[in-house]
């Protein structure tokens, strides 16, 4: 009997969780529209309210101010607009500044006009600078300003300085959208925290099915100006379509329990990622982990390997049943080089990345481990041959 694989990315997307399964199944067999008003579409709303007030209790802000979209995407898309109001104010924004280390949906999501978004450098170690951005809003006084800043890379598990970098847009008059998509289940990452204004996140990644996502906002008087899904008027007119209630429902399932069990996870994921750099130091000990010295996500670890190509690494594990990242994977079939490192200062080059989630155990760290000996020899054998 063949051995099982072992997966190990659950930063692209994590295994679905039991109770998110049971919860999808649930709300499958509630019959009903929410946005009607018979019996039946009470209860699909009921199911709704529930998730909307749950998730919204999870991020600090009232349920009033979540808005369910099909992901962080399409949250991205809506939520970084020169159209935002805040406080009555109806002018236009800007400036956009964009930590150069964001997910492309940031990167290419957002309705800026191209001469109006800047992008910001990260330090050596995959941070952003923040006198990179103290200079861009000295650059821009007078501006109104929208910064996005993710809470953790999605590619090497750098905690950024959001609260920080918060602050100096905040005595600058500015607003922070967040991308917690990585954060959410693994850090504390809420508004309070956080210090955002705007914040969203995706029920894959936290053990939840694909199609759903929560776009929140901190105060109640900052909203979308403008938004993309026009429709029936639902999500009190921000996003129309019929709610998928099914995925949502997922959601909220995924969600209360990755943030119920967050603390205990970080503590045990901590020590397999600890576990797996050390065997990575042990095999290759010129192996550069990005990020080493600064916070970093319990489940994520990125590093590089003299001489080797990520996605060819990549590959030769998959051929030995572990599965990992070559970066990130945010485009389809993406082995290119990272905009991440890039952004670091470290041009054409891929980190291999190594993702844990709640399904991950020992055994899937001995798998890699063996897997890595076994990859790391041939390549040496070959490069000895050749």
């Amino acid at each position: 009997m063949a051995n099982p694989r072992a997966y190990l990315d659950d930063n692209a997307t994590a295994p679905l969780r039991p109770c998110a399964r049971d919860a999808v199944v649930a709300a499958l067999e509630t019959l009903g529209n929410p946005s009607s008003i018979h019996a039946e579409g009470r209860a699909a709303r009921a199911l709704l309210e529930g998730a909307r007030a749950a998730i919204a209790a999870g991020v600090g802000a009232a349920p009033r101010n979540l808005v369910f979209t099909s992901g962080a995407t399409e949250a991205a898309n809506l939520a970084l607009t020169p159209h935002l109001q805040s406080c009555g104010e109806t002018a236009p924004f800007e400036r956009l500044l964009v930590s150069g280390g964001e997910h492309p949906c940031v990167l290419s999501g957002h309705r800026f006009p191209a001469g109006a978004v800047e992008l910001l450098p990260l330090d050596d170690d995959g941070a952003l600078s923040l006198p990179a951005l103290e200079a861009a809003l000295s650059r821009n006084e007078g501006r109104r300003i929208v910064l996005a800043l993710q809470a953790a890379n999605n590619e090497t598990g750098v905690v950024q300085p959001v609260a920080e970098a918060a602050a100096r847009l905040h005595a600058a008059g500015g607003l922070l959208v967040c991308d917690a998509t990585q954060a959410i289940g693994r850090l504390d990452a809420t508004f309070v925290t956080l210090d955002a204004d705007i914040l969203f996140c995706s029920s894959h990644k936290l053990g939840g099915p694909p199609g759903a996502g929560a776009l929140a906002f901190r105060r109640g008087d900052l909203h979308i100006g403008e938004t993309l899904v026009r429709g029936g008027g639902q999500e009190s007119g921000r996003r129309g379509g019929t709610e998928n209630i099914a995925a949502i429902a997922g959601f909220a399932a995924a969600f209360r329990e990755a943030t119920a069990t967050r603390a205990e996870e970080a503590l045990r994921l901590a020590g397999l990622r600890d576990a797996i750099e050390r065997a990575v130091l042990e095999l290759a000990p010129e192996a550069r982990i990005i990020g080493k010295g600064l916070p970093r996500l319990p489940n994520t670890s990125a590093f590089l390997l003299e001489g080797i190509e990520a996605r060819t690494l990549a590959m030769a594990l998959d051929l030995e049943g572990v599965a990992v990242s070559a970066g990130a994977a945010c485009s389809s079939g993406k082995t290119a080089a990272s905009h991440v490192l890039a952004a670091m200062g470290l041009k054409d080059l891929a980190s291999l990345r190594v993702s844990l989630g709640w399904r991950s155990g020992p055994k899937d760290v001995g798998s890699f481990q063996t897997a890595l000996a076994r990859v790391l020899s041939r390549m040496k054998s070959r490069r000895n041959e050749a």
